[in-house]
């Protein structure tokens, strides 16, 4: 195990600042994340310079739609995370250590110019990540990072200057008590500071709600959500709508239902959302980006493709109209 960042001691204890659920530790005992450890009063880290996955995948499938759109990325799976969804007990995967170097000759030689860390909370990785996103800006290749939404203000503070991209996933309109019940998490409000923090840093922020039905479908919470959205972003973030599908602990909840979908749709849209994406096959006309002002169709995707590409630079070829979307 390596030393690790953001942590301080408390008594007898010490406490980790990686994320929003501070935790503080007796000597032999793991945060809440099953990475980091409590070794003689020193915070040291698991899963140090370790990657799950690493593959070469589309932009769009991150989900993100307005952020160099039609590129490819490497996608970088980190271990660990630090709520209890979809946990596939990430203490017991080894991993594969690698160099951050690698990773860059990696990039080059496929000709990609994007690197993602998904998986879990990636941050729970810091060390891991900060030092392939540093490097990263040398070499003037873009950074995603996609992440829950609870860590810290002073782990943004650190990294922010080497992101470009931020996707946050939110599950059930960030309703309290959905995450009380199900995630063992007490407050939703880090979700909202880490992306008043990105903003500050002035990383670009797409957002993503999965809405579960049955038990995370609350019209109150989704209300709420896209008006707080609107009020401390803007009303041109992008907001992707994801499908539930059950697994685990979840088997007997159903899929999200096309009208489900609708329904939220409705209340973004008519709340003053711009751009809304559905992310089901059987809900159309919700994977297609159009100009806000004249409803030109500016990208229209199948899937994880575009299908057609029809911006002039970041306008709208048809009224001029500047969209909200990042191009080289």
């Amino acid at each position: 195990m390596e030393e690790t960042l953001f942590w301080s001691k408390e008594g007898k204890k010490i406490r980790c600042n990686i994320c929003s659920f501070s935790c503080l530790m007796d000597v032999g005992e793991f945060g809440r994340c099953k990475m980091r450890y409590n070794e003689k009063n020193v915070l040291k880290v698991k899963n140090y310079g370790k990657i799950k996955n690493v593959q070469k995948v589309s932009i769009e499938t991150l989900p993100l739609y307005h952020f160099l759109p039609g590129y490819d990325v490497l996608l970088l799976s980190t271990i660990g995370n630090n709520i209890e969804w979809k946990i596939a007990l990430d203490e017991k995967i080894k991993g594969s250590k690698i160099k951050s170097e690698d990773i860059i000759k990696e990039v080059n030689s496929k000709k990609i110019k994007i690197i993602a860390f998904n998986d879990g909370e990636p941050l729970i990785s810091f060390e891991t990540v900060f030092k392939i996103a540093r490097l990263a800006k040398r070499y003037n290749i873009r950074t995603i990072l996609s992440t829950n939404g609870f860590i810290s203000s002073e782990t943004i503070k650190k990294i922010g200057k080497y992101l470009d991209a931020a996707i946050v996933k939110i599950l059930a309109s960030a309703d309290k008590k959905f995450y009380q019940k199900y995630l063992n998490v007490d407050e939703t409000q880090p979700i909202f500071d880490t992306l008043k923090n990105f903003k500050k840093h002035r990383v670009f922020v797409e957002v993503v709600n999965t809405i579960i039905p049955e038990i995370g479908e609350d019209e109150t919470s989704h209300v709420y959500l896209v008006d707080w959205l609107i009020n401390n972003l803007d009303s041109s973030v992008p907001y992707h709508l994801m499908k539930f599908e059950p697994f685990g602990k979840f088997e007997k909840i159903p899929e999200t239902p096309p009208e489900l979908f609708e329904k939220f749709v409705f209340e973004a849209e008519k709340s003053g959302l711009r751009f809304v994406y559905v992310h089901d096959p059987y809900v159309a006309g919700y994977s297609t980006t159009y100009c806000y002002n004249c409803r030109f169709p500016l990208i229209e995707r199948l899937g994880g493709a575009i299908i057609e590409n029809r911006l002039d630079g970041d306008r709208c070829p048809s009224c001029g109209f500047k969209i909200n979307i990042i191009v080289e």
